[in-house]
């Protein structure tokens, strides 16, 4: 039986931020309405809390159609249907809700705060420095979104080869190149294996940060 009680969701499809309302008469529910398409198949996909208490379910019809029934306790008032990239926007007694095009929900309450977009990760940007090893090389200390790395090369830029977390460690004219990791941070060692083990570590700000010495070594 339906409820004597008709609520009108008026919806629009958000576009470079403007917002084509698609105004429904009155007594009539955008459910009833030819708008909203009958598929053959709807999907599951979750229930969300609404902003005012009320429930979004959502269903999946395809990668690009996604639609939400709006119920408040066991009365459904309204169904947002997102088809393709655009966003859809309802609104009904204060409350407003957003379908976005992957099928996620957001809901605000008239005179709330409209939620912000969620911000975009950040990506850590890729920062180096070079330093003279005690073998009269140069090493190339790089930190980026990849990780550690460190390219290893002559002083007139001939290159010796590189090193990161998953080949870590290398051998050039009876010198060793090596990174270790030490907990969090990443540490770069160079052993001296002509002249009887010497090392040297340093981080990758290029500072020279342990000194190792063998007995005996030259």
């Amino acid at each position: 039986m339906r409820s004597s009680r008709r609520t009108t969701l008026r919806t629009a499809a958000v576009v470079t931020g403007v917002a084509a309302v698609l105004a429904l008469p009155v007594g009539s529910a955008f459910a009833d309405s030819p708008a909203v398409p009958k598929p053959g198949v709807r999907g599951y996909v979750t229930a969300v809390k609404l902003a005012d208490g009320s429930v979004a379910k959502i269903y999946k019809i395809d990668d690009n159609h996604f639609e939400a029934d709006i119920f408040a306790g066991p009365t459904k008032l309204d169904t947002l249907v997102g088809k393709g990239w655009a966003a859809t926007y309802g609104q009904s007694n204060g409350l407003h809700v957003v379908l976005q095009p992957n099928g996620t929900v957001t809901s605000w309450v008239e005179g709330g705060q409209e939620p912000k977009p969620a911000a975009k990760p950040e990506v850590k940007k890729e920062s180096s420095v070079r330093i003279g090893m005690p073998d009269g090389r140069i090493a190339k200390l790089v930190d980026g979104p990849n990780g550690e790395r460190v390219e290893i090369s002559t002083p007139d830029g001939s290159a010796r080869g590189t090193i990161d977390l998953k080949r870590p460690s290398t051998r050039n004219g009876g010198w060793t190149y090596k990174l270790a990791q030490d907990g969090k941070r990443v540490k770069f060692v160079v052993i001296d294996g002509k002249g009887g083990g010497n090392s040297w570590v340093y981080d990758f700000n290029g500072r020279l940060i342990e000194r190792y010495t063998v007995d005996g070594a030259k």
